[in-house]
């Protein structure tokens, strides 16, 4: 019965830190919700392994069902799929949180565990999957500016050690005060770390284009979403910069149309300023095809950059010869498989230097620091989200957004094809938001950085070392059990 109640109370604290997310967006129910698991598993050291295993399995169900909701626009089935492989590292986590939480200073031990936890689920399997990270709550309040000093694993690392305290403060009341003490030290600094661009460059006038697509991607004849950021380009009736399109705003390849490419020519002689055009071109076989963002100047074509963190089973099909004959959807949702880029996305557009990311790319550390290391003055995220309108995924992914522009004192400049579309200010603040669904454009004043945060140079170290401690830990947490 002790072991069915703690596998309940692991599902309830799940779903209580999925309230931390949008739709509900409950400032700092995860900190508390991790906490509450903590102290679930600080009482299981009598439970047998499965039981331990189940709690963690319970949680990550818990807590990933209600987060990742939105894949049901997508596919039911890829729902239950993509929830319950996350909980499955929940389950991990669980087992070595036991482990360590044996240790003198436990607290330390199970912040390195969990978000070693997170690194791994965000690397495996294929690209992993790194969403709902413990980071992602500190979006709007103070402890956002741990970002930028040391970076989105650290920070992860931090908020898991405030739960493990208050654990400790709740389990030896004597230790109550110098543990509020720690507490209040942590956010009392967050007050007073910097927030804002790393270095004053240049200031552009930048063209942000929302085409508009109402209904998935597929369902659109091959042609109009292009024809849609065209005629939604002619609205802007001021000077600027440049123009940004999102991801997928065109199906057409102007690289082999020509009339494709006369149509982005003629459309950048009529606003006067480069596009940065985010479509599907065609890949080196029929079967295959790139994502990409490329940019195209009044004499034809720029450069360019190719998504790298592709989304299986969304923009390819692993084990396609194997699984086709059992899910035949495959070939004809996703007919060609995206091949992945290998370089990161800095590129020049007239006199600016961009940090280019596609979607999906934005939640990952390495893409994003590596534009930065190619000198980008300010990031672009091309997103789509056609398939998710209505749902939540496009503020979580908007959240995303904004904490990379804490994180690298950089303006993030958003063009989507339905939305959220807009522009973040290297603090986290929303300069410009366009309206949800509709044709939408904007124009807005981006100031470039020309330096660059401690979080560059700080989070891939930090991370390393962090995933090192918690191998040390969970190896001494068993052989102190033995």
């Amino acid at each position: 019965m002790r072991a069915l109640v703690a596998i309940a109370g692991s599902a309830i604290a799940g779903v209580l830190a999925s309230f931390n997310f949008a739709p509900w967006d409950v400032p700092g129910m995860m900190l508390v919700a991790v906490a509450a698991w903590l102290w679930l598993l600080r009482r299981a050291g009598d439970y047998r392994a499965r039981t331990v295993l189940a709690m963690g399995f319970a949680f990550g169900w818990g807590f990933m069902g209600p987060l990742i909701w939105w894949m049901n626009a997508v596919d039911p089935a890829a729902w239950v799929a993509l929830v319950t492989a996350q909980a499955v590292f929940y389950a991990i986590i669980a087992w070595s949180l036991r482990a360590v939480q044996r240790l003198p200073w436990w607290p330390v031990w199970a912040a390195v565990v969990w978000t070693a936890g997170e690194s791994l689920r965000s690397a495996v399997p294929f690209s992993g999957f790194p969403w709902g990270r413990l980071v992602h709550t500190t979006i709007d309040t103070p402890l956002d500016a741990w970002v930028r000093l040391i970076g989105m694993p650290a920070t992860s690392a931090l908020l898991a050690l405030c739960a493990g305290l208050a654990v400790t403060a709740v389990e030896r009341r004597r230790r109550l005060v110098p543990v509020a003490g720690v507490l209040a030290g942590i956010v009392g600094v967050s007050f007073l770390l910097p927030t804002g661009i790393a270095g004053t460059g240049e200031q552009y006038r930048v063209g942000v284009v929302q085409g508009g697509t109402p209904g998935p991607f597929l369902q659109w004849p091959r042609g109009e979403i292009f024809q849609l950021h065209l005629d939604a380009t002619e609205q802007i009736d001021e000077p600027v910069d440049m123009v940004l399109w999102p991801e997928n705003a065109t199906d057409i390849d102007p690289f082999t149309r020509t009339w494709a490419a006369d149509a982005l020519t003629a459309a950048v002689e009529d606003v006067g300023a480069p596009i940065l055009v985010g479509g599907l071109l065609d890949g080196p076989t029929e079967k295959t095809a790139y994502n990409a963002g490329f940019v195209w100047t009044e004499t034809g074509p720029g450069e360019s950059y190719v998504k790298r963190q592709l989304v299986p089973y969304g923009e390819y099909v692993p084990f396609r010869q194997q699984l086709g004959d059992l899910v035949p959807r495959f070939d004809r949702d996703i007919p060609r498989d995206m091949v992945p880029g290998e370089d990161p996305g800095s590129l020049r557009i007239g006199d600016a230097i961009i940090g280019d990311t596609i979607c999906w790319d934005i939640a990952y550390d390495g893409v994003v620091r590596e534009a930065v290391a190619g000198d980008a003055e300010f990031l672009v995220v091309q997103t789509s989200n056609a398939s998710f309108e209505g749902t939540s995924q496009l503020r979580q992914q908007w959240n995303i957004s904004r904490l990379r522009a804490i994180e690298t004192g950089r303006y993030v400049v958003v063009p989507s094809i339905n939305g959220i579309s807009g522009v973040v200010a290297p603090d986290g603040s929303v300069v410009a938001e366009a309206p949800l669904l509709d044709a939408a454009t904007m124009v807005a004043t981006v100031t470039g950085a020309t330096g660059r945060t401690p979080a560059h140079t700080m989070a891939a170290p930090l991370e390393l070392l962090i995933g090192g401690l918690a191998l040390v830990a969970i190896v001494a947490g068993w052989r102190r059990r033995r």
